[in-house]
């Protein structure tokens, strides 16, 4: 089984940064993708970013395009977000997922860690 565990979040004011980490378990990656989501009080889960295991290519949601970056240490099995130039409107929980195929839709995704609060004050 795959077990995901994430840690990082906490409170921060705008324009800070933040690291989440996201860390694999039971299981090897090489033929997965990795994705980040976040959901807001009374909003849709939605995609963040998401990086292959195999070849590393990513992709990311245009709302957060120049200011996160999706990143990955094979050898740790642990994928990490890079959130800089924070707003409040990033205010959610961040979940890590998993899935072989990938994509941007969080129903296609197969495991998933507990979450992390990302709070952004103004």
């Amino acid at each position: 089984q795959v077990q995901l565990v994430e840690s990082g979040g906490g409170l921060v004011q705008a324009g800070g940064s933040l690291r989440l980490s996201c860390a694999a378990s039971a299981r090897t990656f090489s033929s997965y993708v990795m994705g980040w989501f976040r959901q807001a009080p009374g909003k849709e889960r939605e995609f963040v970013a998401a990086i292959r295991w195999s070849g590393g290519s990513s992709s990311y949601a245009d709302s957060v395009k120049g200011r996160f970056t999706i990143s990955r240490d094979n050898a740790k099995n642990t994928v990490y977000l890079q959130m800089n130039s924070l707003k409040p409107e990033d205010t959610a929980v961040y979940y890590c997922a998993a899935d072989a195929i990938g994509g941007r839709n969080f129903k296609t995704y197969d495991y998933w860690g507990q979450g992390t609060q990302v709070t952004v004050s103004s």
